[in-house]
């Protein structure tokens, strides 16, 4: 009963929006979450500790023939530290420049909204293929230090995750 009780707090992320769009560069993922940080997650945090949530995308070409092929899968993560000299957060996507930022709610804007991110250059896909797209969300607890992962087993705050969600997708014309 513990067990079933801890999984369904643990995935209390929602995705909120997910689409794919068409850029001139290809196809975006337009994607959104919600989910509240728990209490000794913002405290690990505010201590300075540093916290990786990574959106992943999955896209498919259905078969009748054979099992479903697939294409592509793309990830962005987002780094979440405070800086406790600068009193500050800061956040960095996909390990590049780091954005500051005074409170944690602002940081973890990056994470609940994702900018828009090229999954797909515009000859990877089949024009007028339907494509099955899967997106989802995940504290990524292999960018924990040792001690904070063996804390992320025992505690439910560290085990944030959203269900896949899934949509179809059909490809433009070039």
């Amino acid at each position: 009963m513990m067990f079933s009780c801890a999984q369904a707090y643990a995935s209390g992320v929602e995705v909120t929006t997910a689409k794919i769009e068409t850029s001139d560069e290809g196809y975006r993922v337009l994607v959104a979450f919600s989910f509240e940080l728990g209490n000794d997650l913002k405290t690990a945090i505010n201590e300075g500790i540093p916290v990786s949530f990574t959106a992943e995308v999955e896209i498919n070409r259905p078969r009748w023939y054979w099992f479903d092929e697939k294409t592509i899968r793309s990830s962005q993560t987002v780094k979440i530290q405070y800086d406790l000299w600068r009193r500050q957060y800061t956040a960095a996507v996909n390990g590049g420049l780091k954005q500051n930022f005074a409170t944690l709610e602002e940081a973890m804007t990056l994470v609940w909204h994702p900018r828009r991110w090229l999954v797909a250059d515009k000859n990877i896909l089949n024009p007028n293929a339907t494509y099955n797209v899967a997106v989802r969300l995940k504290l990524d607890s292999n960018q924990l230090s040792r001690p904070m992962l063996i804390t992320s087993f025992s505690n439910s705050d560290w085990r944030l995750a959203s269900e896949w969600k899934r949509f179809t997708f059909k490809a433009d014309d070039k």
